[in-house]
């Protein structure tokens, strides 16, 4: 593969242009981006104009190039934390950027107009909100079998047309230096396109009966219908689920010297494993629509082209991975109970012969902690596991001693606890079963017995598991008790419970800013180049009592607070004075909580009203939170709840088209 530049000079001439240079790379060209026109061109070797002035700027990488309301912008990491060596390849996580307007008139600390300090402000959020890992010479977009299968036509691609068009996070930022490159012989920007990945990073050391190895674990976040907890569900037009992530896990194993084995390059890697997993929304069309109840109200939408959009996403994934088992572990009764049977009854109907679907109820199961029997889901799956296998080859053989060919997708509401428990279960059966193959574990042998390899294992599922949750559901993953130690604890419950409330404030007041982040960055919404169109984003439309009730709530609770301390000369001398405002706090509350959907933080770049208002065929379990009338309030025209029309107000005003996820929006 050709090289990407690892360190990069910025120079400045005036306010016209930015010159890129890589200092650690003789003959390299630089890259100046004309600030008037937007323009990017190459430069020769060593003609650096006499009027550039080194800024002092260190660059690691540059992220691609963002369009807001007054002016472009090019994103450069400009710190990086070293998270590992695998294989002798470096991998870092991006710490720090650095956005350089291309407006020569724009501050980013102080912009002009307000839209583009809000919007520069999601862009923040999201960089410095996210975990995004990178490696100058090593694909981390792509699990080691496919890099291994295509290893010799991709020797000579650029690392940016090689890498997986899924996990590229950084894809659409990227699109201008991807397009200038693409048949243009002469303007090569291969070498400045650093593909981005959004996900998790664990390498741990282990030795075992002599044997040197090293555990690997990366979890890899699809940029397709990305997003947050309740804001992304289900699947969307094009096949695509939310929260989809592909877990790998390695296994490197040195060579045995003693056993007259040849040494190997690249830290004497002999033997390389590798078992793939997925865990993705149910791929039904549905929703939860938060009304600042604790539970959301569940939304299922049975439209014509469901059974197309499940097929599409399942052939996919035997496409690129191999027969399906397909692991459900929605509960089969209650709130989620219609998801299960959605679920089921479209699988039935489509019936593909490399699909299979494997139910456990993991709520009845293992209810009382009795986290042991998902032994009882392992024992469902063991042919299966064993029919796909995993990856295997060995660095002095130039054929793979096995492929891995089917993976397990395991999904349950939110693809976060349950998941995590399962999917851990699963790989610690799977690594098991390698080190019994290569003859470091007895038949009957299990890493459990060896408490280093059984800690580190535990510790880097249990981080996994709380990077996924913190990136999707805003806390660390439930039931992280079990995994770090295999046994479930009280305080562990406890714990769980602080998270819950976390979840819930973050979930209902915080998530919709943080879905904005990912629209805007992953270029499901690209802003017009007028602000004043977009005002929208920092005006509040709602109607002025809808916005005072929280006010009169808190001033009421001041007022009460303030007359506990005030002089009394009998005990009923304040009792209409508490009365008065506990009455006003009271139905303050009861407006609150009836109009509840006013009051949760919703996206406003892509609105969610396809689904807060859908009125079609399916499930709906409840409609709280649009009013006194609830499912019967008065109605727009368009069928929207005059209680909330507000909701609708930034998609007219901008005349934003709401398509599905993943392909390119634009607001003329």
């Amino acid at each position: 593969m050709r090289h990407l530049h690892q360190r990069i000079q910025l120079y400045t001439q005036g306010n016209d242009t930015y010159i890129f240079v890589p200092p650690d790379t003789p003959g390299a060209q630089s890259l100046t981006v004309h600030r008037s026109s937007g323009e990017l061109v190459l430069n020769p070797p060593h003609s650096l104009p006499p009027s550039a002035r080194r800024t002092g700027k260190l660059i690691y990488g540059i992220l691609g190039i963002i369009s807001l309301s007054l002016s472009e912008y090019v994103i450069t990491v400009t710190g990086r934390e070293f998270k590992g060596q695998l294989m002798g390849h470096d991998v870092y996580r991006a710490t720090d950027f650095d956005l350089l307007p291309l407006g020569p008139n724009i501050n980013v600390f102080n912009p002009p107009h307000p839209v583009e300090a809000h919007l520069l402000a999601l862009v923040r959020s999201h960089l410095m909100g996210g975990v995004f890992l990178f490696s100058y010479t090593w694909d981390l977009t792509r699990r080691l079998q496919a890099q291994w299968e295509n290893r010799e036509q991709d020797a000579s691609k650029p690392f940016w047309e090689t890498a997986d068009d899924r996990f590229f996070w950084n894809k659409f930022l990227q699109t201008r230096l991807i397009e200038l490159t693409m048949g243009n012989t002469s303007q090569n920007l291969g070498p400045y396109i650093l593909p981005i990945m959004y996900g998790t990073f664990d390498l741990r050391s282990a030795a075992l009966h002599g044997r040197t190895m090293q555990i690997c674990l990366i979890s890899r976040r699809s940029r397709f219908r990305a997003g947050t907890r309740y804001f992304r569900r289900g699947i969307d037009h094009n096949g695509h689920v939310a929260n989809f992530n592909e877990t790998e896990q390695l296994l490197l194993v040195e060579d045995d010297i003693a056993a007259g084995g040849p040494r190997t390059a690249g830290g004497d890697i002999g033997t390389q494993m590798s078992f793939v997993q997925t865990r993705g929304s149910a791929p039904l069309f549905w929703a939860e629509v938060n009304t600042l109840r604790y539970k959301p109200d569940l939304q299922i939408m049975d439209l014509q082209d469901t059974s197309d959009m499940m097929r599409r996403h399942l052939q996919e994934q035997v496409l690129i991975y191999g027969d399906q088992a397909l692991v459900n572990l929605v509960n089969r009764k209650g709130h989620e109970q219609p998801v299960k049977e959605a679920y089921e009854r479209y699988v039935a109907q489509l019936d593909l012969p490399s699909v299979r679907y494997q139910y456990f109820d993991f709520h009845n199961e293992c209810k009382h902690m009795r986290w042991e029997r998902i032994s009882i889901l392992i024992d469902d799956l063991e042919a299966d596991l064993k029919r796909y296998g995993y990856f295997h080859v060995k660095s002095n053989q130039p054929e793979d001693v096995q492929l891995q060919r089917g993976t397990v997708r395991t999904n349950c509401m939110d693809n976060l606890d349950r998941t995590n428990v399962v999917q851990a279960a699963l790989a610690k059966w799977t690594l098991n079963q390698q080190l019994k193959a290569l003859g470091i574990l007895s038949n009957d042998g299990s890493i459990d017995a060896y408490e280093g390899i059984s800690k580190d294992f535990n510790e880097m599922w249990a981080d996994h598991a709380d990077a996924i949750a913190n990136a999707y559901g805003g806390s660390g993953a439930l039931k992280s008790d079990f995994t770090r130690t295999g046994k479930r604890t009280r305080k562990g419950a406890m714990e769980d419970g602080v998270k819950s409330l976390l979840r819930y404030f973050k979930n209902n007041f915080f998530d919709g800013a943080r879905q904005d982040g990912f629209d805007l960055v992953a270029g499901n919404w690209v802003p017009r180049k007028t602000p004043a169109s977009s005002l929208f984003l920092v005006t509040d439309p709602r109607p002025l009592i809808t916005r005072s009730m929280p006010v009169a709530a808190s001033f009421s609770l001041f007022m009460i607070c303030a007359g506990l301390t005030l002089p009394r000369t009998s005990d009923y001398s304040l009792f209409y004075y508490f009365l008065l405002w506990l009455t006003l706090l009271s139905i303050s509350l009861v407006f609150i909580f009836i109009h509840g959907i006013d009051y949760v933080s919703w996206p406003r770049l892509v609105p969610s009203t396809d689904y807060i208002y859908y009125t079609g065929p399916g499930f709906r379990s409840a409609h709280h939170g649009k009013g006194f009338g609830g499912e019967n309030a008065p109605k727009t025209r368009s069928g929207t709840s005059i209680s909330a029309k507000w909701l609708n107000s930034g998609k007219k005003r901008v005349g934003i088209a709401v398509v599905e996820e993943g392909e390119k929006k634009r607001v003329d």
